[in-house]
């Protein structure tokens, strides 16, 4: 009796569809994650492109849309955007930087259907956090918004970003959380991918400074236990053991861009050779389980020995591909991270010896409004 082929198991549905509604953005932060090129205004996808996106999300199965940019609130389809989110049964998230956002704005999201919202932090300090947005008078925008999150009873995360001019005040960058009545603080070391890798020199912190900001956060997570949650996100150039990068690739994260195509994670499009399908020409369902590029490196099947047989490979699914790719120069190879990897010695180097050289000056994105 012939042996039959073994069935093609289809993926679960995505958690989470994360929306990158627009590159605009009025900050210039250093560290952005965004890619090099840019969406300009003139090739997002209008209103009615992105409701079907999100028709199409609900019909998957995903649960969180996350409206993210650039700057989101910059779309003046915002509200409907997310009203026809709310109705398909979506819950909603908007990530975003604060700056232009008034009462009355968040008011009306609020009424639309935001369920939450997610503030970027720069610093505890105005001067530090005006400085890395690129935007004089940032910070006090910030908190203002962050204050009628807690008039208006909506639920607010802050997103810290640190690296080496802020990494000494994270301990007041948690306080801060707690005065402005944060439910949950994000910790985020710098992730060097797009515009961030630019200003690796000038943002990677010292392995003292690393040291000190954990401590900081174990700290404070002890202390504030059952008032403040805090996740914390190491920077991968000190680790041992990668990260499931998005939760692994294809596994748990669908990131849509500005015009329309569709990504395992924000940066993969750093990856030759991998052709990312566009909802204006295809289902997003269809991509999810059946396109090339998300199942590439979906799963264990790609891996290379050791992480073939690691006991990790189902936590960490092989760590970053767009790392493996700016650090070792393949993507379908070891993430650096890994102390299994031939690289990894070398990255430790390097981390080393750009943290203590002297900063160079920042390179600001100004991508315009």
């Amino acid at each position: 009796m012939n042996a039959q082929p073994a069935a093609v198991v289809a993926p679960e549905p995505p958690l989470a569809v994360l929306l990158e509604l627009t590159h605009r953005c009025p900050l210039a932060c250093p560290y952005c994650s965004n890619p090099l090129q840019l969406v300009g205004l003139r090739q997002e996808l209008d209103t009615a492109q992105w409701q079907r996106v999100l028709e199409q999300a609900a019909e998957l199965g995903v649960l969180q849309a996350h409206f993210s940019g650039g700057e989101p609130t910059l779309r003046k389809d915002l509200a409907d955007l997310l009203r026809h989110a709310r109705d398909h049964g979506l819950y909603c998230n908007l990530i975003t930087s604060g700056v232009g956002v008034t009462r009355e704005r968040l008011q009306e999201l609020q009424r639309a259907g935001l369920d939450h919202l997610q503030l970027s932090l720069q610093d505890s300090r105005a001067d530090g956090a005006d400085r890395i947005a690129g935007y004089a008078g940032a910070h006090a925008r910030k908190l203002a918004l962050a204050r009628w999150c807690g008039e208006l009873e909506l639920p607010l995360t802050l997103n810290a970003v640190i690296h080496r001019h802020n990494a000494e005040r994270v301990g007041e960058m948690i306080e801060l959380a707690v005065e402005l009545g944060a439910g949950r603080l994000e910790v985020a070391h710098t992730q060097y991918y797009g515009w961030g890798l630019k200003n690796r020199a000038a943002l990677l912190p010292t392995r003292a400074q690393f040291d000190a900001a954990s401590a900081a956060v174990a700290a404070a997570r002890e202390r504030l236990r059952g008032r403040l949650t805090i996740d914390y996100v190491t920077p991968d150039y000190y680790a041992r053991r990668p990260k499931p990068c998005m939760g692994g690739w294809a596994q748990r994260f669908v990131n849509i861009t500005p015009e329309g195509k569709v990504l395992p994670c924000h940066a993969a499009e750093t990856i030759d050779g991998l052709q990312f399908d566009s909802v204006l020409e295809r289902g997003l369902g269809e991509i999810w389980r059946d396109s090339d590029a998300f199942n590439r490196y979906r799963g264990t099947a790609w891996m290379p020995d050791p992480c073939r047989g690691c006991e990790h490979r189902e936590r960490d699914w092989g760590g970053c591909r767009c790392q493996a790719l700016a650090l070792s120069g393949r993507a379908d190879t070891l993430d650096p991270v890994c102390e299994k990897s031939p690289d990894h010695a070398g990255l430790r180097a390097l981390a080393e010896r750009e943290s203590q050289a002297p900063a160079p000056e920042f390179v600001y994105r100004r991508p315009g409004r």
